[in-house]
């Protein structure tokens, strides 16, 4: 199984299929690629009919959209313990997942994530109030599951939302009290801090998602 991966510094999304990958200790070869490069395009075009990250490729299929590769590998190595067992759990942890991969556009828009830096920006109305809804999901399943993953136990919704963790951690973000706790919850996860090490490493710049200005 081999999986197609951006930038860790910048590639959020494809953070998420990796993530819930190496979380759940599915073994896959990782190939990664400098984004907006010839090389990127060229790789995948021979690849996939959809030249974007993250993109799987297991035997003879091709699975591309992290939350796509993440429902496929609930389905295929985990036996649907990617989802809370609970059918409630489930369909909240679900709606959840599906508002992170089509809202916040704002949010993605103004704050892209970029791991090895401290930056700055004047954010819109939008954002804010994106902001807000995201320390809104942050507290409630904070008040349910304290001081845990989103849903108690690691979940695919988690693998969604880490990203956003990493940019509030950039963009110098506070959030309420509980919210900030879920925070710290992802950004001790040892699998976690192994992606950002590998991050922190890298030199190449992608400068439309160079955002505000740095902070020193």
């Amino acid at each position: 199984m081999q999986l197609f991966i951006g930038n860790k510094n910048y590639s959020s999304w494809s953070l998420r299929a990796w993530y819930l990958m190496s979380k759940f200790n599915i073994k896959f070869a990782e190939q990664q690629l400098v984004l907006d490069t010839p090389e990127f395009y060229k790789t995948l075009k021979n690849s996939f009919a959809v030249q974007k990250v993250p993109a799987l490729i297991d035997g003879d299929l091709q699975v591309w959209d992290s939350l796509a590769i993440c429902e496929y590998i609930n389905d295929a190595y985990l036996s649907q313990a990617a989802w809370p067992k609970n059918i409630v759990q489930r369909a909240t942890a679900r709606s959840l997942s599906a508002e992170m991969h089509s809202s916040f556009m704002a949010l993605r828009n103004e704050m892209p994530m970029n791991i090895r830096a401290t930056r700055k920006v004047e954010l819109s109305d939008a954002a804010k109030k994106d902001i807000t809804r995201i320390d809104d999901i942050f507290s409630q399943q904070q008040r349910i599951y304290p001081n845990a993953w989103l849903f108690g136990e690691f979940s695919i919704a988690d693998a969604m939302y880490v990203p956003i963790v990493l940019r509030l951690k950039t963009y110098q973000i506070s959030l309420s009290e509980p919210a900030m706790r879920y925070c710290e919850q992802v950004l001790n996860c040892p699998i976690l801090q192994l992606w950002i090490t590998q991050a922190l490493r890298e030199t190449d710049i992608v400068e439309s998602d160079e955002a505000g200005v740095a902070v020193s």
